[in-house]
Parts: C-alpha cells; sequence; structure tokens
C-alpha cells in the first residue's frame, strides 16, 4: 500500500496555511481564514503564496518568497498538523495483516524525513518518498516505482491513494491500481470521477472493505 502524504494521511493545511499567514502579518496585511488557504495545501509553496499574495512562479520575487515560506514552514511543521480521522486505525490494520506500505509524497525530503519521523504514525512505514527523492515527481511515476522498489514489491503489487488527479496519474503511469480519497483537499471541490481512478474513497476506513473485496485489482 502507497499513499500521498498531505491531504490523504494528514491533514497539514493549519501549519501550511500559518506560514503564509505569517508572512502577510509580518508585513502588515490582514490575516487570512484557514479556509482560505485549505483548498490550495495540496499545491505547497506556490499553493500557499498564490493565495497569500496572488503571486505566482513567474513573480520575480517567487523564490525569495518561496525560502521565507519554506523557513516559516519549517520552525511549525508539526504543530498544527494531524493524521485524518480513521488513518491511524487503517494502518493499524494494514500492519495487522502484515501488508508492507509507504509513502510517496511531492513534499520535497526537507520536509517529509523530519516530519514522518516526528509523527509516531509512520514509524512503521517501510517506504518514504519524497518530490526530490528522484529525478522527476509526480505525475512522473519514477517515485511510486522507487517506492515499490522500497517495498521489495513489483508495481502491480501495490495500491496508490492520493488526493489529487496528478496521484493518479502517476498510479496508473506506474501500473498500479489507483484509489481517490475524495475527503482530500481537492476532493470535495474537484470532478474526481473524471480522475479515473479504480476507486474512490469517502473516508480512509473506507479502503479496508475494498481491499478486501478486491474491487481495487
Amino acid at each position: 500500500m502507497l499513499f500521498d502524504l498531505d491531504g490523504t494521511l494528514i491533514d497539514s493545511a493549519p501549519d501550511l496555511g500559518a506560514a503564509a499567514d505569517q508572512m502577510r502579518t509580518d508585513r502588515g496585511l490582514a490575516s487570512l481564514p484557514l479556509e482560505r488557504y485549505r483548498p490550495m495545501a495540496g499545491a505547497g509553496a506556490r499553493g500557499m503564496l498564490g493565495i497569500a499574495f496572488g503571486m505566482g512562479p513567474e513573480h520575480p520575487d517567487f523564490p525569495a518568497m518561496r525560502e521565507e515560506f519554506f523557513r516559516n514552514y519549517e520552525r511549525r511543521m508539526t504543530q498544527l498538523t494531524y493524521a485524518f480521522q480513521g488513518v491511524a486505525e487503517l494502518i493499524a490494520a494494514l500492519q495487522h495483516r502484515g501488508l508492507a506500505w509507504g509513502v510517496v509524497t511531492n513534499k520535497s525530503m526537507r520536509f517529509t524525513g523530519p516530519l514522518t519521523r516526528a509523527m509516531p504514525l509512520f514509524a512503521g512505514a517501510r517506504a518514504v518518498v519524497g518530490g526530490d527523492s528522484t529525478p522527476h515527481a509526480k505525475p512522473h511515476p519514477a517515485p511510486l516505482l522507487e517506492a515499490a522498489r522500497q517495498l521489495g514489491l513489483p508495481p502491480a503489487a501495490c495500491v496508490y491513494v492520493g488526493d489529487d488527479e496528478r496521484d493518479i496519474v502517476a498510479g496508473r503511469a506506474a501500473g498500479m491500481p489507483t484509489v481517490a480519497a475524495t475527503y482530500g483537499y481537492l476532493g470535495s471541490n474537484a470532478d474526481t470521477v473524471a480522475w479515473g481512478a479504480d476507486a474512490r474513497i469517502g473516508s480512509p476506513l473506507d479502503l479496508l472493505p475494498l481491499l478486501q473485496s478486491g474491487r481495487t485489482a
């Protein structure tokens, strides 16, 4: 079993949003509510700076602002971040069944490594692949193929669960069955049916009956 991280296993939007919002308040701008930031949490710095300042990667100040955002986030990335309801029970059930599991995220290892080490949830993960662990990030299949290698499994024996269309594209390209997490950041606002996943789940624990029935194969 392989999972995306932000928006699939953990809700990191409060810390991501706070890191960007601090940049606003440091500049004397009004604070924005978390719900403004939440839908773009899966897009990382690009999404957070887009909400906070209407700034895209093409802006000349974007690299400096992105590094400031990174420093803010680095200082606080586990303060308000938590596992979605049902995730701990899901992981416990997978481990009870002897199923190897891991994480494939586009978050760089600068943050993925410390975050997963800080949260007991990830102690049993046998693969942790970040956005810079391979030469290509999702939607390229390379990170998923690397995770399968770390698990010691052929890609077709893995299932990838994610809350973004790029997760489903990457999983399909890697030859893995895919599951769209519709409770994630994009799920409630996106046409998840159009993503073409093999299955969709509205909560983490919905994955267990899917695995039992074989509907993800």
